[in-house]
């Protein structure tokens, strides 16, 4: 009886052992204002991505991939929750922003946690930290990202430029000198730290006029907002990308004999882009185009070491881009000057902040080498599903209401269509069903002057046929007056619900 009890006990470890070595690991690149015509692979001719174009060569390449939003924040807070950010107000946060996740909520890293996985995030946060905006900065930072379901996080509380340019992980500000504490302040100057407002013969990089980079100076740059002291913990720009790659890769080598799922959130091309030196000058086109191959070979170092600990056939890696492309945001780096007829929107008609299809509509590639056949995809997909469709596919209950939706087969490259409509938010929101486009009328401005974008404003209705239009040139309203009124009420139902 002993004996057949510890028999039965050693195949039930056994059982469970091979069936978590089954469970493939899932890394989630998420890169910042990436545009959909920025990688070789989706046609770029004056940029190339050899790293990136592989992954795309061994997986699925979607042609019709969205983040929620033409901002962030709220993508961010859509990919995280499943939920459209609208309905909470989500906007593109502050670095002193409090949490805006709920932490007695599902979400996506939850999701992976109830399902035996270990979890991790590490690069950009940007969706606040601790439940007030006046934190101690120098003490316990939570809640955060470990309170919304990671295990680990090595992040960035914001964006690089914005303050406190400081790592934090999990709960603490890291190589803090107690004797030097930081204050963050966004409303006023804070200390006698220099200002790139009052001190630009400081700067290594100027400021754009007129979009707020022009605060404390950090590193030779101009940042948003004002903070002083953290001297030992402030991070410099050119070591940034690498500091997350290696923290990446000391994760994953510590994770690798168990399952585990990492959101690696990348820096580039957002603004500063101050890359490594070995990049600067590389590209051709500024150090927007040299922060791109940065990123290109930060991917190529993580499949090579994916490889090398004989993890890569059963790793899912998903690479996205929280919205579209913007060239001039921020500082003067030659994105403008020396963009040499390369079209970071691919064609597309907006661009991050627009409720044009460059807004939204960006990279989208998976890669599962064990299970699924290269191949292009039309299907519409969204960052938003990802935490119903991995619940799916690791058999874990939601029980809350979302707006995502189960598209596993899509993103295992079986299901040929995906969502058969989807909410865009630019400056106005699209509802999109069936390559029919929808734009609701709206009172904002109609370009963004200072980065010179189309925001996709207009105080009349408008229609686009992306089957045949995906530049949207064609504005369709008029034509079909029973269409919009379709799409216009879908729309306000789906607001309502």
């Amino acid at each position: 009886m002993k004996l057949r009890f510890t028999i039965t006990f050693c195949l039930f470890l056994l059982s469970n052992i091979l069936f978590a070595q089954q469970k493939p690991n899932v890394i989630l690149i998420c890169m910042d204002d990436l545009g959909y015509g920025d990688l070789s692979c989706y046609g770029a001719t004056k940029i190339q991505t050899p790293n990136v174009d592989k992954l795309a060569a061994q997986g699925i390449r979607f042609t019709n991939g969205h983040s929620t939003s033409a901002t962030c924040t709220p993508s961010r807070y859509a990919l995280m929750t499943g939920v459209y950010p609208w309905r909470s107000g989500a906007h593109i946060l502050p670095g002193d922003a409090a949490l805006i996740v709920p932490t007695d909520r599902l979400t996506l890293p939850k999701v992976f946690k109830n399902a035996g996985y270990q979890t991790a995030i590490i690069g950009k946060w940007h969706l606040g930290i601790g439940n007030e905006v006046k934190k101690e900065w120098n003490g316990e930072l939570k809640p955060g990202p470990n309170e919304t379901g990671f295990d680990y996080s090595f992040i960035f509380p914001a964006t690089a430029d914005r303050v406190p340019t400081v790592f934090v992980e999990n709960h603490q500000v890291i190589a803090l000198d107690p004797a030097d504490p930081i204050e963050v302040d966004y409303n006023k100057k804070i200390g006698n730290e220099p200002t790139g407002k009052e001190n630009p013969e400081l700067l290594k990089m100027k400021s754009s006029p007129g979009q707020g980079h022009d605060n404390t100076i950090v590193n030779g740059i101009g940042r948003i907002g004002f903070m002083t002291g953290g001297k030992t913990a402030r991070w410099t720009d050119e070591e940034l990308s690498t500091t997350f790659l290696a923290k990446t890769l000391e994760y994953i080598e510590s994770k690798r004999k168990q399952p585990f799922f990492l959101l690696f959130n990348m820096i580039e091309p957002h603004v500063p882009r101050m890359p490594a030196t070995m990049f600067k000058g590389k590209s051709g086109l500024g150090f927007r185009g040299d922060a791109i191959l940065q990123m290109d070979w930060t991917v190529g170092e993580l499949m090579k070491y994916l490889k090398i600990w004989g993890i890569d056939k059963n790793t899912i890696i998903i690479f996205t881009s929280d919205n579209g492309p913007v060239l001039d945001d921020g500082y003067v780096d030659g994105a403008v000057a020396m963009q040499n007829g390369h079209d970071p929107m691919g064609g597309l008609r907006g661009g991050k902040y627009s409720a044009f299809e460059a807004g939204t509509r960006v990279p989208f590639l998976i890669s599962w080498p064990q299970k699924i056949k290269p191949q292009v995809s039309d299907a519409l997909v969204s960052q938003m599903d990802f935490m119903a469709s991995f619940a799916n596919f690791l058999k874990v209950p939601l029980n809350i209401k979302q707006d995502g939706i189960n598209t596993i087969s899509a993103f295992l490259g079986k299901d040929k269509k995906g969502r058969t409509s989807y909410v865009q938010q630019g400056g106005a929101l699209s509802m999109v069903m069936d390559g029919w486009k929808y734009i609701e009328p709206s009172e904002g401005r109609a370009i963004n002057t200072l980065v010179n974008i189309e925001l996709g404003n207009l105080k009349a209705p408008q229609l686009y046929n992306l089957n045949n239009d995906r530049g949207e040139k064609n504005n369709l309203a008029n034509r079909y007056p029973e269409k919009v009124k379709e799409l216009q009420e879908m729309l306000e139902k789906i607001k309502k619900q």
